[in-house]
């Protein structure tokens, strides 16, 4: 997926028991994706900082979901019933969506976890890649990647830096 490309709609079984539509983020202003998984110690290392932004972004009209795709048969610990256990564990304050068929990390071009993509009101494309610069370290982050894109979003303005890339473990395709 490149910058300025539309978000393809998705339907997709969330660890809260529900079907969650990318149409049920239709009134928000912001819409981030986050591919991520349960096994990739870079996709751990994210998962409070994730939390987080989310709480701070509560009140200011952002769509938020993680979406896990990984190839379960090789990476067990990504099953969704492992997915559901670290929602509740992890009491995530958005939706943790799993894409068995793996259709969906296609149709955003994702090749890492965690990789993030940010769309604007229009379901635009503004920014994709990395969180922040540090992975192992929350207290060495000196560039909020991900965070700066969605105040830039939510502001109506252009992302000054709509691509860095990811840092992670590789998608785990299916044969």
């Amino acid at each position: 997926m490149n910058i300025g490309d539309l978000l393809d709609p998705f339907n997709l079984p969330a660890t809260n028991g529900e079907t969650i539509s990318s149409y049920d983020y239709a009134e928000k202003f912001a819409f981030v994706i986050f591919v991520t998984c349960n096994h990739c110690p870079y996709s751990q290392a994210y998962w409070s900082r994730l939390v987080k932004l989310a709480q701070k972004y509560e009140e200011d009209n952002l769509g938020m979901v993680a979406i896990c795709g990984n190839d379960v048969s090789k990476y067990p610990q990504d099953s969704f019933e492992n997915m559901t256990a670290l929602y509740d564990q992890m009491k995530l304050p958005f939706e943790y969506l799993h894409d068995e068929s793996q259709d969906v990390l296609k149709s955003l071009g994702a090749s890492r976890t965690p990789e993030v993509f940010l769309f604007n009101q229009r379901r635009e494309l503004v920014y994709k890649g990395a969180i922040d610069d540090s992975w192992e370290n929350e207290s060495t982050v000196m560039k909020v990647y991900l965070e700066d894109a969605i105040e830039y979003c939510l502001d109506g303005i252009e992302v000054d830096y709509p691509e860095i890339p990811a840092v992670g473990c590789s998608i785990k395709w299916k044969d």
